[in-house]
C-alpha cells in the first residue's frame, strides 16, 4: 500500500488527508479552524499536530501541499500569505523534508485545485481548463494541454487581481476595483458592513426611521447577527440574498458580475474549454451563478465557446489537488 498525505494550508483553515494511491476516498482525514490571530508559526504547529495524529504508525511515500498564498513551486519557497502573517519566505518543502524524509511538493491552492479538479473532478478529460477559487480570496489555476501553467515567475492566473472598476473600493493589494475587492466572502461582508453603518449614521443625523417599502435596508442581514455588524461575513451575506434581503442581493450581484467580467476577458485572451468555479462563495445559489454565466457571455467575443461549471471536488479540491501534485512529482509510485 503506497500512501500520499495532502496538506492544505487555507486562509482560515487547515486540513491534511491521507489516501491510497488509486483510491478516491480518504483512508483518514481531519480538518480544523486556524485562530483568528494566527502566524506562521502557529498554522504549521496546528498542521504538524493534525499529520501526526492521522499517521499513527503509517509512513507515506510522498506529501503534497496547498498554499493559500503565492509560492515558488520549483523550490516549494512560501513567498507569502495575504491572510496569515509571517508566512514571508518560508521553505515550507524544505521543512517538512527534513522533518518526514520524504518528497514534498508544494504550490498554491489555485494551482493544486485546479490539478485536482483536472485529475479527479471536473475537468477530467479536458485538455485546457482555468480553475477559479472564490472564498477568502480569489485566485486561478492554469491547466494547459494536460499540464500545469504557471507562468513565468509563477504567478499566472490571479484572476483576482484583475481590475474590473478602476473606480472602485481599494483591493488589499492596492489598487481599486480588483474582481477579488468585489468578489471574495470577506469583502462582501465588508462592503454590505460599510453600507448600513453609513445608512445607520445617515438616518441618526436625521433623526429618521431608516426605511424603505416599510423594512430598513438589510432587515433580513440585521437579523442574522441581532445588528451587531462585526459579524457579518460573506456566507451571511449569501443566506441572506437567498432569503430576499435587498441588500445582500446587490451586494452578492456586484459580487458576480465582477466575477462574470474577470471570466469574460480571460476567455478571450486564453480562450480555455471550461471555466471550474470552486470555494465557499460559489455555494451563494441559482442567481449568483446565473449573473456570472450572463455578464460572462456579455463580456467575451460571440465566437469564444467555453462552459463555466462548478467544481465537484467541493471544499476538498485542494487535498486532492495535493494527491495530484505529489503523483506529477512522483510518476513511479502510480505504478507501485
Amino acid at each position: 500500500m503506497t500512501l500520499i498525505l495532502a496538506l492544505d494550508f487555507g486562509g482560515t483553515k487547515l486540513a491534511a488527508g491521507l489516501v491510497n494511491i488509486g483510491s478516491r476516498k480518504w483512508l483518514r482525514y481531519e480538518r480544523r479552524l486556524s485562530p483568528a490571530n494566527a502566524d506562521a508559526s502557529t498554522d504549521l504547529e496546528i498542521m504538524r499536530s493534525l499529520i501526526y495524529s492521522l499517521l499513527e504508525d503509517a509512513k507515506p511515500a510522498a506529501i503534497g501541499i496547498s498554499f493559500g498564498g503565492p509560492v515558488d513551486a520549483s523550490t516549494g519557497m512560501v513567498r507569502l500569505s495575504h491572510h496569515v502573517a509571517g508566512w514571508e519566505n518560508i521553505p515550507l518543502k524544505g521543512l517538512l523534508e527534513d522533518e518526514f524524509g520524504i518528497p514534498v511538493s508544494v504550490d498554491n491552492d489555485a494551482n493544486i485545485a485546479a490539478l485536482g479538479e483536472h485529475r479527479f473532478g471536473a475537468g477530467q478529460g479536458y485538455d485546457s481548463l482555468f480553475y477559479i477559487t472564490v472564498s477568502t480570496g480569489v485566485g486561478g489555476g492554469w491547466i494547459l494541454n494536460g499540464q500545469p501553467w504557471r507562468g513565468a515567475g509563477g504567478m499566472a492566473g490571479e484572476i483576482g487581481h484583475i481590475v474590473v472598476d478602476p473606480a472602485g473600493p481599494v483591493c488589499l493589494c492596492g489598487k481599486r476595483g480588483c474582481v477579488e475587492r468585489l468578489a471574495s466572502g470577506p469583502y462582501m461582508a465588508q462592503n454590505v458592513r460599510e453600507i448600513l453603518e453609513n445608512l445607520d449614521a445617515l438616518a441618526a443625523s436625521r433623526r429618521v426611521p431608516q426605511r424603505r417599502g416599510g423594512l430598513r435596508r438589510g432587515e433580513v442581514l440585521r437579523g442574522f447577527v441581532g445588528d451587531d455588524l462585526r459579524l457579518l461575513t460573506g456566507q451571511l451575506v449569501s443566506e441572506a440574498a437567498a432569503a430576499g434581503d435587498d441588500l445582500a442581493k446587490e451586494v452578492l450581484d456586484k459580487a458576480a458580475w465582477a466575477l462574470g467580467v474577470g471570466i469574460g476577458n480571460v476567455a478571450n485572451l486564453m480562450n480555455p474549454q471550461r471555466f471550474v468555479l470552486g470555494g465557499g462563495v460559489t455555494k451563494a445559489g441559482e442567481d449568483f451563478w446565473r449573473v456570472v454565466r450572463q455578464v460572462a457571455r456579455e463580456t467575451a467575443l460571440p465566437e469564444v465557446d467555453f462552459e463555466i461549471v462548478p467544481a465537484v471536488l467541493g471544499d476538498d479540491a485542494p487535498l486532492w489537488g495535493g494527491v495530484a501534485i505529489a503523483l506529477i512529482a512522483n510518476p513511479q509510485f502510480v505504478n507501485e
